[in-house]
């Protein structure tokens, strides 16, 4: 994608794509050098959410759980390898 766009110093791309994925995304956009500003979409929650479990949906719960983790390990992995430079790039 860098070789084919070519980015410029200055040039500010805009990055969109699921929000859950968003930070993994930002790191190896920037690394490949494009400064972009990041605009999650697909939410999988509409923001009004608190923090913890929901005891009447277990199998919500796990889905969640499972996506959260494997992000984590993503950018911990991606981080460990040089894939990014920050284990969690923000915007």
């Amino acid at each position: 994608t860098r070789e084919l766009l070519e980015p410029r110093p200055g040039q500010v791309w805009l990055l969109v794509t699921s929000a859950f994925h968003m930070p993994r995304s930002v790191g190896l956009f920037r690394k490949a050098g494009f400064e972009v500003v990041p605009w999650p979409a697909d939410y999988l929650s509409p923001g009004n959410d608190g923090p913890g479990i929901r005891i009447t949906q277990p199998a919500e719960n796990l889905s969640v759980s499972t996506i959260a983790i494997r992000e984590w390990l993503g950018l911990l992995a991606y981080w460990l390898t040089g894939r990014i430079d920050e284990i969690l790039p923000g915007p």
